[in-house]
């Protein structure tokens, strides 16, 4: 019985770290969300890998146009010619001749990857190709959808040295009310609310930016050469060179997107999967947490039944446990899709759905994210945009 007051004591302490943790990254983003500061603007290439024709694809490439930042150059990046993203990339150009922002704007081949993930091949194709007084690299994704003040925010942090990297995050705007799709957008929910002032920071490639003189001292291209994950890899570097990873809440993007049930077990694996190989603490943590989650709800459920059937005494304590968990699993909910209410407010008539599942559902949600990091314990190999990767090692891939 002592071991199970521990647990209980541990479980009260838990919560109550997750609680604060949660609170203070709420109060971080709505206090910097709505930010647009233009007294830091180096020279900057942009650069967006693409690849097939995504959802809303006109409408994401077309808000790189029209940044309010002053001094950036456009690189679109495909694999080949025969890409689909390829054509409607020229298209766009044309239709937004003498519209854009940007000093100069170019549609690039790379042509197939060797080594290297085909995404991160093309990343490092735009970097080459960029201006060579370039001294920043900002790097986005064809299914981002960015406000005119993204890149300004996203290159601000890095006016001081210590910030190695700059983020913003996406959020998944559902344009299917479906089982799949709704759960992409929760559980993509779940990581976005875990960013703020924070170690636990990560950069995501769909959004974020580093100073050339950064890039070139960790050496990233060569970290990069033979990777799969750019967001992941470059996050490493950054922290094992003592730099910060700095989240911009000014930088959350909208993705908008519909799934079905394969497609999201897919995605929902291979990110968990390509976390696990490269950063395994990461990994574990997610593992950890999410077991707790599923366990102080339905693990202290279980347990007050049990004991309440065999006479226990203070079997309600087990009760209180699990409705307490139940209850910060609530209260966080409201708090991320409150705290995203006030950004994409223009969008919250599709986002409504996703947000009252998120609130009545949480202990579903924690049990699926449980399953898929299960998922994601076996294998090496992972199909990304129509290629299958084996990863080897946190920067060694094969391309199959």
């Amino acid at each position: 019985m002592i071991f199970l007051y521990v647990l209980v004591t541990a479980s009260v302490i838990t919560e109550a770290l997750a609680l604060w943790l949660v609170i203070r990254n709420y109060r971080y983003v709505v206090r910097k969300y709505d930010r647009s500061r233009t007294s830091y603007c180096p020279r900057t290439a942009l650069i967006i890998p693409c690849k097939g024709f995504d959802t809303e694809f006109e409408k994401n490439i077309s808000s790189f146009y029209t940044l309010d930042y002053k001094n950036y150059e456009l690189i679109f990046v495909t694999e080949s010619e025969q890409d689909s993203a390829y054509k409607h990339l020229l298209e766009i150009k044309e239709k937004l001749k003498g519209r854009a922002s940007a000093f100069k704007i170019s549609v690039i081949v790379s042509g197939n990857s060797s080594k290297a993930g085909q995404k991160i091949h093309n990343q490092l194709f735009g970097c080459a190709a960029a201006d060579k007084d370039c001294e920043v690299y900002a790097f986005a994704d064809s299914d981002a959808c960015v406000k005119s003040n993204w890149l300004n925010e996203l290159i601000y942090p890095l006016r001081k040295e210590k910030n190695g990297v700059s983020s913003g995050y996406r959020w998944y705007v559902p344009l299917k009310n479906n089982f799949a799709t709704i759960a992409l957008s929760i559980i993509n929910a779940k990581v976005a609310q875990l960013l703020g002032v924070t170690v636990f920071n990560h950069a995501w490639g769909g959004s974020m930016a580093v100073r050339v003189e950064t890039f070139k001292k960790l050496q990233i291209e060569k970290i990069w050469e033979i990777s799969v994950s750019d967001d992941l890899t470059i996050s490493r570097a950054v922290k094992e060179a003592g730099l910060k990873v700095f989240f911009v809440p000014a930088c959350f993007v909208a993705s908008y997107e519909k799934n079905e049930m394969l497609s999201f077990l897919e995605f929902a694996r291979r990110q968990f999967l390509i976390t696990r190989i490269i950063t395994p603490g990461t990994w574990l943590f997610g593992l950890i947490t999410s077991f707790y989650s599923v366990f102080g709800f339905w693990g202290f459920l279980g347990l007050s039944f049990y004991f309440e059937i065999n006479g226990f005494d203070y079997w309600y304590i087990y009760l209180l446990t699990a409705l307490l968990s139940v209850s910060v699993q609530l209260f966080t909910a409201v708090l991320r899709q409150k705290m995203i209410f006030e950004i994409f407010q223009s969008d919250w008539h599709r986002l409504k759905a996703a947000a009252v599942a998120d609130i009545l559902a949480g202990p579903l949600w924690s049990f699926i994210i449980l399953l898929c990091i299960i998922l994601s314990s076996f294998g090496r190999k992972i199909r990304w945009r129509g290629i299958t990767y084996k990863l080897i090692s946190p920067t060694e891939v094969i391309r199959i």
